[in-house]
């Protein structure tokens, strides 16, 4: 497989993740245009960015940095958001092929869709297609340290938080677009996801049964 980053469809029961696209703009700025109050840590366009933000997005998959997906409600349809599987490692021996590691990111939901279930699918499916399809040894996320909203989000779905990176990576924070940010980093192991997905399932059915809630 290389390096190549070709993610395919993955569907659940809450949310499909579709290979974006530029079908996907219009969806993407209604999502976009709905209560913004939870992005202040996060690079979400406004309507007449979708284009542009597509482009990037595009642009990083074609250099083989990124694999981006709509995230599209299974119930109704409609475009709800955006995540990727993105900064591919090789493994470290010459001898082996494939990924040794990937992370989740660029990961954002209209605020109807959040706390819905859809965050826990989608990063049920993304964890599965990368430890049983890839075969990594290592999911990776990463959030800005002051999103304490996104940091509880990611340990929900049973990632270990594993400290702070100072000085990590860009800041999307409005009005720092030419600061650093300090990250938290989290992951999931392969010798622990069998115990993961079996959580995350279980949560999931929950919600099932119950016909609503928060899983």
């Amino acid at each position: 497989m290389g390096l190549t980053l070709e993610g395919p469809v993955l569907e659940g029961a809450l949310v499909r993740l579709e290979p974006l696209g530029h079908h996907h703009a219009a969806g993407l700025a209604e999502a976009a245009a709905e209560n913004r109050d939870t992005y202040g840590f996060t690079s979400v366009p406004r309507g007449d960015e979708v284009g542009a933000y597509i482009d990037a997005q595009l642009g990083r998959a074609a250099d083989g940095l990124l694999a981006p997906y709509a995230q599209v409600s299974a119930v109704t349809g409609r475009v709800v958001g955006h995540t990727s599987f993105w900064d591919p490692r090789p493994w470290p021996w010459p001898s082996r092929e494939g990924l040794c590691a990937i992370e989740i990111g660029f990961t954002w939901l209209a605020a109807s869709a959040q706390g819905t279930g859809v965050n826990t699918e989608a990063k049920y499916l993304l964890f599965r297609h990368a430890f049983e399809v890839w075969e990594v040894a290592r999911v990776d996320l990463k959030t800005d340290a002051r999103n304490a909203r996104s940091r509880a989000a990611i340990a929900s779905v049973g990632a270990t938080f594993e400290g702070v990176l100072r000085n990590w990576g860009r800041s999307w924070a409005p009005g720092e677009e030419d600061r650093l940010r300090d990250s938290a980093v989290f992951s999931v192991v392969a010798e622990e996801w069998p115990e993961r997905r079996a959580a995350l399932e279980a949560r999931l059915a929950a919600r099932r049964a119950a016909g609503g809630g928060r899983p």
